[in-house]
């Protein structure tokens, strides 16, 4: 019988638990308006990092989607909410018996970001690109031609 015998390390433990309660948690979808205000939405498999800016001309929101095909990726806009919606699929292969799994740490399945708009988007001249599993949404601002500066005496 050839037993190893392993120095106990509590920290490994603590790890090891706070490993578990980041899974269990990491499936927790958020909706954001553009100015960072959380949340909670429905739960998903994993969730795209997302970047949101602004600049004089629009907001951009751009977000991660490795290993996701452009067709696979839907963007709406409704009632003044812009979502991203999609599925990773997972690439494990099941049926390949000599291969074998030591860690996957990459999350797959269905995800959905949400984002409030803020009231000065137009709506109808929103564009989309995808280009190395990067999406970019640009929002362009509507011009408030009304819009007066007042000089305070």
């Amino acid at each position: 019988m050839n037993q190893q015998i392993e120095k106990w390390d509590p920290m490994k433990e603590f790890n090891q638990l706070g490993n578990r309660l980041s899974s269990l948690f990491a499936g927790r979808n958020e909706q954001t308006n553009l100015t960072g205000e959380l949340f909670d939405t429905d739960s998903s498999d994993w969730k795209p990092a997302c970047d949101i800016t602004e600049d004089d001309n629009e907001y951009l929101v751009t977000a991660d989607l490795p290993e996701v095909k452009k067709e696979e990726v839907h963007v709406n806009i409704d009632n003044g909410v812009i979502s991203i919606s999609g599925e990773r699929k997972t690439k494990l292969e099941k049926k390949d018996k000599k291969k074998k799994y030591h860690r996957i740490e990459r999350s797959y399945g269905s995800y959905q970001r949400s984002f409030n708009l803020p009231e000065n988007v137009k709506e109808d001249g929103v564009n989309a690109e995808f280009k190395d599993g990067v999406l970019r949404v640009h929002l362009p601002k509507i011009e408030n031609k009304n819009q007066k500066n007042i000089q305070i005496n």
